[in-house]
């Protein structure tokens, strides 16, 4: 039990203001709360798997500034989806995919070679529990990004749609760009 609450608030503090919780409030304001709860979750879920079960071996096996670049792509081309509008067609809606596997995709690229992801890498490594690990530090995410959806689905009920389209944009370029120059400066 004290390994799961060492994840759960190890990794709530070291996501709070993470760019990661940005892009959650940038999707809660545009997308039904469930979609954005249930993507953090698979996203994290994931992502959290991986660093446990590897302990960070993936980050060897992949380097990471190849990782942040395909991160920052994706991020630039959900900022261009945004600013497109939401009105897809079904040919359309198929390409693009659900919007929970949007922000789950989008949550686990993110997250790759983070600090949460790092640091509950080094939790399952110095403690040599891993369902523990795993569960608190997925729940830390949930937690974390769970008040970044309430904020953002407030905004998105009293922000002029046109005001959010623009906003999250602008944050997933940004982070896209940003994301980008951390691969590239690091290769």
């Amino acid at each position: 039990m004290a390994t799961f609450l060492k994840a759960l608030f190890l990794i709530t503090a070291a996501e709070m203001g993470d760019k990661t919780q940005l892009l959650t409030l940038a999707f809660a304001a545009r997308l039904p709360v469930r979609h954005v709860l249930g993507g953090v979750l698979l996203g994290t879920l994931a992502n959290h798997a991986l660093a446990v079960a590897l302990g960070g071996a993936t980050l060897l096996l992949v380097p990471v500034h190849w990782i942040k670049i395909a991160a920052g792509v994706s991020f630039i081309g959900f900022g261009l989806w945004t600013a497109r509008g939401d009105a897809l067609s079904g040919t359309e809606e198929k390409r693009f995919g659900h919007p929970l596997i949007t922000v789950a995709v989008s949550f686990f690229l993110a997250e790759m070679g983070d600090k949460t992801q790092l640091v509950t890498a080094v939790l399952a490594a110095e403690s040599g529990v891993f369902l523990p690990v795993w569960l608190g530090s997925s729940l830390g995410m949930v937690v974390a990004d769970g008040l970044a959806v309430v904020i953002g689905s407030i905004l998105g009920r009293r922000l002029p749609e046109r005001a959010i389209k623009i906003g999250a944009t602008v944050l997933f370029v940004l982070f896209g760009l940003l994301l980008l120059r951390e691969g590239l400066i690091r290769q």
